[in-house]
């Protein structure tokens, strides 16, 4: 399988996709949105994004040297395209703007690492276990507890499970053990906005001057108008504010 990957660059010359081979160690996980190392040019490896996956190339004749992440998705890829042909820049620009804070850096030591936790899944089916409870396989009261609690709150965080089942460490990686758990490294994600209160702003009264252009133009409908004002006098504001009432 080939992979199209788009350079992460600002170089306009290369806004254009180049073909590599995808290594059978990770055909299973790569696809489109992937953040990938390929070797480019004089230069040992570059970062890039794969925007496309075909079955053959005439062009590859260097593998992808290794998939660092599917940071994004095909959505996203599709999107940066479109972006790119309405403002006339490079895809990997538009693909830059959708990746989370701290991770737009090419020096991978300077970006933010996922946050990751464990979290604990039912491995057997519930009547499975179930039977291995009333048949007395399973014994032990907080074994029975943690697992009862799990019928119903699966994917939750191990130490929460701690707390709210009141057992221990040991107990969870006993019965993880024993295959009727598992637990589950996954990504948190994170909300730059959590701990904010953002207040909405008040809308602003317009000056004499904006009160009579709005006046005059809102009454007039789909004419043309040449407003004048200096810099920051809010005449989109205004004209967005008549579009609205006139829609």
């Amino acid at each position: 399988m080939i992979a199209e990957v788009i350079i992460n660059t600002i170089a306009k010359e290369l806004n254009k996709t180049y073909d590599y081979i995808i290594p059978d160690s990770i055909l299973k996980d790569i696809k489109i949105g992937s953040r990938v190392f390929v070797p480019f040019g004089r230069t040992k490896q570059e970062e890039g994004f794969v925007i496309g996956i075909k079955e053959n190339s005439e062009f590859a004749n260097k593998e992808i040297i290794k998939l660092e992440d599917n940071i994004l998705s095909k959505d996203n890829i599709e999107l940066a395209k479109i972006m790119s042909k309405r403002y006339f820049c490079n895809i990997s620009d538009c693909i830059r703007l959708m990746l989370p804070p701290g991770n737009t850096t090419k020096n991978i030591k300077n970006r933010i690492k996922d946050k990751t936790a464990n979290f604990v899944y039912l491995k057997k089916e519930i009547e499975e276990i179930e039977f291995d409870i009333e048949e007395g396989i399973i014994k032990s009261e907080k074994q029975k507890r943690l697992l009862t609690f799990l019928f119903e709150n699966e994917g939750i965080h191990i130490s929460d499970l701690e707390i709210l089942t009141d057992t221990s460490r040991s107990i969870i990686k006993t019965l993880e053990k024993n295959g009727y758990i598992e637990i589950v490294e996954e990504r948190v994600n994170r909300n730059p906005f959590a701990h904010k209160e953002i207040k909405r702003d008040n809308p602003l009264k317009l000056t004499e001057e904006q009160q009579m252009a709005y006046d005059k133009i809102s009454k007039e409908k789909y004419k043309e108008f040449l407003i004048y004002g200096v810099t920051g006098s809010r005449k989109n504001r205004n004209i967005s504010s008549i579009n609205r009432k006139c829609n």
